[in-house]
């Protein structure tokens, strides 16, 4: 695998060595001792999956101390935006954001930290999206900033009329508006 560091410390695309031939393709999704190598011992104790359709919007989301969660997110099927933003107290990137494609035909994967917000958009008229995490999910740890916030600055691709939202991620608080429990 191929670990590509992008603009902010802790986010990592992940692009597989893919071997095709006459017939298809076959890839190495995940392997730990690669993964541990390359990024750091991160050791993941639940997959999750979603299907989504067109204009889907999820996000941003993260989990309070101390159920943080590091995530490994891919799509493997159609395309979505997924989107970080650092949301770390004290981190010189504090409310920046990393922005890539993940689509069924790339492969990638993108590597998220503890200490970032977390949401995508779907851009194909299905996705389906798939993500490991290195802590359970406990609902009474649910955090969130608004996925709609203008001023992160993000082009999520899907014109607001179209954003289909959660009734919860209608709710969450604008960055400015926010208090992070996580320290850089």
């Amino acid at each position: 695998m191929n670990v590509i560091e992008t603009k902010i410390k802790g986010l990592y695309l992940i692009e597989p060595r893919i071997f095709e031939d006459s017939r298809g393709y076959f890839f190495e999704s995940f392997s730990q001792r690669d993964f541990d190598s390359k990024i750091g011992n991160v050791v993941f104790v639940q997959d999750n999956e979603s299907k989504s359709t067109y204009g889907v919007m999820r996000g941003l989301h993260f989990q309070r101390p101390p159920f943080t969660q590091s995530k490994l997110v891919r799509c493997v099927k159609g395309a979505v935006l997924d989107v970080a933003v650092d949301i770390r107290k004290g981190s010189p990137t504090y409310g920046q954001h990393v922005a890539v494609e993940l689509t069924e035909d790339n492969h990638r994967q993108f590597f998220i930290s503890k200490g970032f917000a977390h949401g995508f958009a779907v851009l194909s008229e299905t996705a389906v999206f798939q993500y490991k995490c290195d802590e359970f999910y406990h609902p009474e740890a649910d955090g969130g900033i608004s996925i709609l916030d203008d001023t992160l600055g993000i082009d999520w691709r899907i014109p607001t009329a179209q954003a289909i939202l959660s009734d919860k991620d209608t709710r969450h608080p604008l960055l400015k508006d926010f208090t992070t429990p996580f320290t850089y």
